[in-house]
């Protein structure tokens, strides 16, 4: 069942707020309260990392990728609605060198031509993830246990929509972080977006 957003609604005539939760249990609140409320939605259902777009330009280009031993990390669009950019980020095993970005990008510009996403003219960037990883799947958050991450929340839990912490694992339907030494649990369906924070040892000898 979907989840909403943390939202503003009108109940007596003031503009309130609620956690997160489903629409059984928003309404169950408010017959409980003994009025039904006019919701205001500003936000909407958000269970998706990734835009619609984006989440369709992941699906077309997942399966040529899979063929190819490379995974699509994640897919950005960002910049202006007449000129976009759309960003490909891409990774393998043993990472990503020139050879492999170049070989991408052949194939995936060639996919685009195909999809036509926009009308008009974009730009197309293909590239590794980076130190700054972005974690878009459980699988991601799994793989990178142990590593420093950051959070940005759709809809905030324990009264706050970000998060910084040490990435423990994901157990079920939740992202597990340490947070200053102290456990937290997120649900996976909360996380807008997500990245490893690299760390650099200025400190260390060279060999």
């Amino acid at each position: 069942m979907a989840r909403l957003r943390a939202c503003p609604f009108v109940c007596a005539g003031k503009i309130c707020y609620n956690y997160p939760g489903t629409w059984y249990e928003y309404f169950r609140f408010f017959e409980e309260v003994g009025f039904v409320p006019l919701l205001l939605f500003l936000g909407g259902v958000d269970e998706n990392v990734l835009s619609a777009k984006e989440q369709q330009l992941l699906d077309a280009l997942s399966p040529t990728a899979e063929a190819q031993g490379i995974e699509i990390v994640t897919v950005d669009i960002v910049g202006s609605k007449k000129a976009p950019t759309i960003r490909v980020y891409i990774d393998c095993e043993g990472g990503v060198g020139f050879d492999e970005l170049a070989s991408a990008q052949e194939w995936i510009n060639a996919l685009m031509d195909e999809i036509d996403p926009f009308p008009g003219a974009y730009t197309l960037e293909v590239s590794s993830p980076g130190i700054d990883r972005p974690l878009r799947t459980k699988q991601h958050f799994q793989r990178f246990a142990g590593e420093k991450v950051a959070l940005v929340l759709s809809a905030p839990v324990n009264s706050r929509a970000k998060y910084t912490g040490q990435l423990v694992g994901v157990e079920g339907e939740n992202i597990v972080l340490d947070v200053d030494g102290a456990r937290t649990e997120i649900p996976f369906q909360f996380i807008k977006k997500a990245h490893v924070i690299a760390t650099i040892d200025f400190n260390a000898k060279k060999g």
